[in-house]
């Protein structure tokens, strides 16, 4: 695995691959997988590779004639850092330097123990049993072809207010990217589909493409949202809060975005395509957009039947008591499979499930890997006590909660730069779950920041990944119709867009009672159930 494929080892889409048939677009299927950690980086060259072995064999020197274990431990954390900017998959970068440190600092006994039960206590946990659930569900929806019936619902439903393609772009990327869990693979399918669609419409080319890039940032605080799941088991807080921690927020933020799209309509209405000095449209085109009608509009709900059912039977669970966290996932993915095998009933159902399972196997244990891998990493941070240390500095800082919370802002958008989303987590949240109740910050509340600040890394200039995967797509003939987007668009659109999400991110500091407002609702009305 490199950082040209996901977890599951499927290749990332080629700059020319494109989405499923979306608005009647004939396009090929991008890969199924889940959390894909592309990045623009190439891979390591001989040089960099001299450098950074250089820089490994420093740190292991450091390390075993350090004068304390403390001393040792940081030593290791620079070795982590080294091999996850050399490529190194995520689980080794973590656990290798972890156990080695360990063996350095307290010899083989405890090497062997961390080595025994790690394993078994990083994915033991009831509550993880929902991760292959929520994944599978995941591989079964988008082999239906719900993604393409997601956003011809959204087109259709918001298309007549001002600015209504970039609306329902908006929600449909909300809810692609959580039933699918990968941000990238959803910006990859909405941009090959949604960009054309814009321009054909007379949006300003920054406009079309700012509005796919913020399109995703919302769907893995949604749930089934597998990095909430995620942060739940490295945090060791109940699952059933933390997934409902993120959905408010989540959906209130899809909704600030769709109001500013909304307001760009009015006020600025070239920018969408309408008013008297709307853009010229596109050239060499058909720039026809089929009339909606409500009959339309109605008709488009019957494609998305199924996935109503699955959140009545994932959310109406949870909320009367039913079930469990764990057993609403479960029976998600029930309905997901039934699901699959109607909508592909004469397209080899039974090929297309057998591919999900085999791709769900691959994910969750990539994923299970990464997990092990933080286990060690809290392991070392125990033994070699540089846990109350880092605490202690932090605390020693003098910093408010506002502003350990700011320099929290500062570092994830410059790991952004390297990092997707979930490698941000597992390097970080072991060492700073310490600190969190010194600077009286909720863990419940930490974890929505966290995943919420990690997307937004991943598509802030001129560090974030995001944006140069759109510029990416944006070079296709087919997607950009004839319009030149270029480095600088891209970036001068995301301008328009992160302000809204900086806002945003200051009220979630400012009222962290947002998170815990659904998990408290569900805990009265279902009796507590959590697992």
């Amino acid at each position: 695995m490199n950082e040209n494929t996901d977890l599951t080892g499927t290749p990332l889409p080629p700059d020319d691959s494109s989405s499923a048939n979306v608005i009647g677009m004939t396009t090929q299927k991008p890969a199924t997988a889940l959390f894909p950690s592309g990045s623009r980086r190439e891979r390591p060259g001989v040089l960099a590779l001299t450098i950074g072995f250089g820089l490994v064999a420093v740190c292991l020197i450091g390390l075993f004639t350090s004068p304390s274990a403390a001393i040792g431990g940081a030593w290791c954390i620079g070795m982590m850092l080294v091999l996850l900017f050399l490529s190194v998959p995520v689980a080794i970068a973590l656990s290798v330097p972890s156990i080695i440190g360990v063996y350095a600092v307290s010899g083989i006994p405890a090497t062997m123990n961390i080595l025994s039960t790690a394993p078994f206590s990083a994915v033991s946990d009831w509550s993880m049993s929902v991760l292959p659930m929520f994944i599978f569900m995941g591989m079964l929806l988008t082999q239906s072809g719900l993604s393409g019936k997601i956003y011809r619902v959204a087109d259709h439903w918001f298309s007549w207010l001002p600015g209504g393609i970039g609306i329902g772009t908006t929600f449909a990327g909300a809810g692609l990217s959580a039933v699918t869990g990968s941000t990238i693979g959803m910006t990859y399918a909405l941009g090959r589909a949604g960009i054309p669609e814009m321009l054909k419409a007379g949006y300003d080319r920054r406009m079309a493409v700012g509005t796919i890039m913020v399109s995703g940032v919302t769907g893995n605080l949604i749930p089934p949202s597998i990095l909430m799941v995620v942060y739940a088991g490295i945090a060791s807080v109940p699952v059933g809060p933390a997934l409902m921690a993120g959905a408010l927020p989540g959906v209130l933020l899809a909704v600030c975005f769709a109001a500013f799209i909304f307001a760009v309509g009015v006020f600025v209405p070239r920018l969408v395509g309408r008013g008297q000095n709307a853009q010229s449209p596109t050239k060499n085109t058909d720039t026809t957009r089929p009339t909606t009608t409500w009959r339309d509009r109605f008709t488009s709900l019957t494609g998305v039947w199924g996935f109503a059912v699955i959140l009545v039977v994932l959310f109406g669970g949870m909320f009367s008591g039913i079930f469990t966290p764990t057993e609403a996932g479960a029976a998600a993915a029930l309905c997901s499979l039934l699901l699959c095998l109607w909508e592909k009933r004469d397209d080899g159902p039974w090929r297309k499930v057998a591919g999900s399972s085999m791709d769900t196997v691959a994910a969750t244990s990539a994923i299970f890997f990464i997990m092990i891998g933080a286990t060690m990493l809290t392991s070392l941070l125990a033994i070699t006590g540089l846990a109350p240390i880092l605490t202690g500095l932090i605390t020693d800082l003098g910093l408010s909660r506002i502003g350990f919370l700011l320099v929290l802002i500062v570092l994830y958008i410059v790991m952004g730069m390297f990092f997707d989303t979930l490698s941000m987590m597992l390097l970080t949240i072991p060492i700073l779950l310490p600190t969190l109740e010194t600077m009286g910050v909720s863990p419940l509340w930490f974890g929505v920041f966290v995943v919420l600040l990690g997307e937004f890394a991943m598509v802030t200039p001129p560090v974030g990944i995001i944006p140069y995967i759109v510029h990416s797509i944006a070079k296709n003939p087919e997607v950009n119709l004839g319009v030149t987007v270029t480095l600088r668009d891209i970036f001068v659109s995301l301008l328009w867009f992160l302000p809204v999400g900086v806002i945003f991110l200051i009220l979630m500091v400012a009222v962290p009672g947002m998170t815990e407002w659904l998990p408290d609702l569900i805990s009265r009305t279902s009796g507590g159930t959590s697992g």
